[in-house]
């Protein structure tokens, strides 16, 4: 257990952000399954739509350390690429 009162700090930082960061990979994975059902069923005007949610999305998680940078543009870009296949 932590002795210094930085390192306590430390260690509610990081739990907050754990439980943030889960949360919000958590709603990206769920939205990335409605879109792989959208291009499954082959639903080219609902799987666009759902792309722009997702793309969003991931920027967003992007931006605020959710995820990595290099991750979230090689999700976007094989995500766009399957719904650019329709």
């Amino acid at each position: 257990m932590a002795n210094h009162k930085s390192a306590k700090k430390r260690i509610r930082q990081n739990e907050t952000r754990r439980v943030s960061n889960k949360w919000k990979t958590s709603r990206l994975r769920t939205e990335i399954k409605k879109l792989a059902t959208h291009i499954d069923a082959s639903d080219k005007d609902n799987a666009e739509k759902q792309m722009n949610v997702v793309q969003s999305l991931i920027a967003k998680l992007a931006k605020t350390s959710a995820i990595k940078k290099a991750t979230a543009s090689r999700k976007t870009g094989r995500l766009a690429a399957k719904v650019a296949k329709l």
